[in-house]
């Protein structure tokens, strides 16, 4: 089958491999359709930090936003799984030590990512391997599109939830990129007031479109209470400004990641008595993000600029948008 292949540093390649084999436990998707994100294109590009730790090494074959349908299953596998539209977990954990025991498997010491790290093959493939454990069912009401971006609303979702973003409460979303408008979108679906700041006017075209509360540059972001700030930017300035702008008492959630440490001052975390929140993946998400998706409440659709076939992954993972429209997320179909 065809997959694509990351050889090293800013090389990418469509290769034919030896498709995968339904194992014990284990189901063989034909994958339908895969978003890329900006974890793929660090590992592309040789600057994602689990290359430098080890987690991750070339030869890798990245895709962590996918769907598609189940095509063949393993021994021990429930049979009424054949055929069935499906989504994934990315972070596969050992399932016997006790983080997975409690329901933490992304945070298993034995971490592997579907995609990232640990040597899993990932979804940028004609058939994805998965564990049947990790796999949600998609209903028909979310199509292709929105089911390939169930993996990042996932994570949006949690990001809502540790901001404890509802009625009557003023959220601000720092980053306009895929993740930030997913989160103003669920943040929106359950009645928070949302704004987002944005680097330059061209970021907030997006955050309008979505018809959020307000849409900011740094210098015109008015000052009002922010009763939580996420930061879903990669700008290493911002966590620290997060927790300069939001309410004493209040919740900062830190989902973005910089290429280089950020740095804040804990006493200000103390002295404005503020819950910090941590978000890695989307695992709990998943079943919320499918939920909301199914009926309409959120509607992840209008972020994908362009979705195009397997062999102009490498173009895209190397900033080719030529083709693509004003959103942030560009899907591959690797049936073409």
């Amino acid at each position: 089958m065809r997959a694509l292949v990351l050889t090293g540093p800013g090389r990418a390649e469509v290769h034919d491999v030896e498709p995968p084999v339904a194992v014990p436990g284990q189901v063989i998707v034909d994958v339908e359709r895969v978003g890329v994100c900006g974890t793929d294109v660090e590992l592309f590009a040789g600057t994602m930090s689990y290359l430098s730790t080890g987690r991750s090494r070339y030869p890798l074959r990245p895709g962590h936003e996918w769907c598609g349908r189940v095509a063949a299953i393993g021994e021990g596998v429930d049979g009424s799984w054949l055929g069935r539209r499906v989504t994934g977990d990315t972070m596969i954990g050992c399932g016997t030590c006790h983080r997975c025991r409690a329901g933490r498997h992304h945070v298993c010491a034995d971490l592997r990512e579907i995609g990232i790290s640990g040597g899993v093959p990932g979804a940028l493939a004609e058939q994805l391997r998965v564990p049947v454990g990790a796999l949600h069912t998609l209903p028909d009401t979310v199509d292709e599109t929105a089911g390939a971006l169930v993996e990042p609303g996932a994570n949006a979702l949690r990001a809502v939830l540790g901001a404890g973003a509802g009625p009557g409460g003023r959220l601000l979303i720092l980053g306009t990129g895929a993740i930030g408008s997913l989160v103003a979108q669920f943040a929106r679906a359950r009645g928070a007031e949302v704004h987002m700041m944005g680097r330059d006017e061209e970021a907030l075209r997006l955050p309008r479109r979505l018809g959020v509360d307000g849409a900011w540059l740094r210098e015109s972001l008015p000052p009002l209470p922010w009763h939580a700030v996420i930061d879903a930017s990669n700008a290493p300035q911002l966590p620290a400004l997060a927790l300069e702008l939001v309410e004493p008492a209040g919740r900062v959630v830190y989902i973005g990641l910089a290429g280089t440490p950020s740095t804040l001052d804990t006493r200000d975390l103390a002295l404005k008595d503020i819950v910090a929140v941590g978000i890695l993946g989307g695992s709990s998400g998943i079943p919320g993000a499918i939920a909301a998706y199914a009926d309409g409440s959120v509607d992840p659709r209008p972020l994908v600029a362009a979705t195009v076939g397997l062999g102009e992954a490498a173009g895209v993972l190397a900033g080719n948008r030529s083709a693509a429209g004003p959103g942030p997320k560009i899907h591959i179909d690797p049936r073409h």
